[in-house]
């Protein structure tokens, strides 16, 4: 079970995003939700989605909602390196206000420093596990050369 939104019936998961449906739509667009908020949790802005909920589902109608999980479908992989963009066709940004545009690019920025952190991640551990085996061929060779040395003290 889920919820609908109290403005647009949209149906969310959960409270939590009940709450980011309301706050994301009424920072973007402004509007009915923006209204909503202003109308039921007049400090929206400064709460997070946990504050928020509450509020939120006492006003929402409870719907069915199914969930997709992430082990039963198909058509993708976890292995492969992150091609994600963060170009998106959804927004016309034509139909965005100065505020919206401005937001929207600063959460593109955001989303790409974040991929691009996790590249780096990535590149850091196979960096560190090159290091962690020199580490070991050294030690290996400490103990070659100990053996060594022990063998010409015997001769």
């Amino acid at each position: 079970m889920g919820y609908a939104c109290p403005v647009c019936e949209t149906p969310q998961r959960d409270g939590e995003h009940l709450a980011n449906h309301l706050a994301f739509t009424a920072m973007l667009h402004g509007d009915a939700h923006e209204r909503w908020l202003d109308d039921h949790a007049p400090d929206w802005s400064e709460q997070g989605a946990a504050e928020l909920a509450p509020v939120a589902v006492d006003h929402a109608e409870e719907v069915p909602h199914e969930t997709v999980f992430e082990d039963t479908t198909d058509d993708h992989a976890h292995d492969a390196p992150s091609t994600a963009s963060v170009e998106t066709e959804a927004l016309d940004p034509a139909t965005l206000d100065g505020d919206a545009s401005r937001i929207l690019a600063e959460a593109r920025e955001m989303t790409q420093a974040m991929l691009d952190a996790g590249d780096d991640t990535e590149d850091d551990t196979a960096a560190d596990d090159t290091e962690d085996d020199t580490a070991a061929d050294d030690t290996e060779d400490d103990t070659a050369a100990d053996d060594t040395a022990a063998d010409d003290n015997k001769a």
